[in-house]
């Protein structure tokens, strides 16, 4: 069965190496927004990139093997975003947000889903 509705996409950019109470901030994160109910959460760890400061993260050199980018990627609705973003907003001391208007579009087996 296909469900259809208006969502929103909710991009997380953080550091390997941020943290939050002592753990890594990207598995907070996903914690917290489990918590909120979000329908969908995925992690991606970067191989390379720069942020706000320009300084080169990679896996290309042994030296600047640190600080990999990680992309925390969210879908629901936007109500429920809105609830994450406020949430966001006592976690991430440095890092990026970003929200897209989406039409998603779910395939389900169990039609009772």
């Amino acid at each position: 069965m296909k469900h259809q509705t208006k969502a929103q996409v909710l991009r997380v950019y953080v550091g390997e190496q941020d943290q939050f109470h002592g753990g890594p901030l990207y598995a907070a994160i996903v914690t917290k927004l489990k918590e909120i109910g979000i329908a969908g959460v995925t992690v991606i760890h970067g191989m390379e990139g720069y942020g706000a400061h320009k300084q080169l993260h990679t896996t290309r050199f042994e030296n600047l093997f640190q600080g990999l980018p990680i992309l925390i990627e969210a879908v629901d609705v936007p109500d429920r975003i809105s609830i994450a973003v406020a949430a966001l907003d006592e976690m991430i001391v440095e890092g990026l947000v970003t929200i897209q208007d989406v039409y998603a579009i779910r395939y389900v087996k169990d039609p009772k889903a």
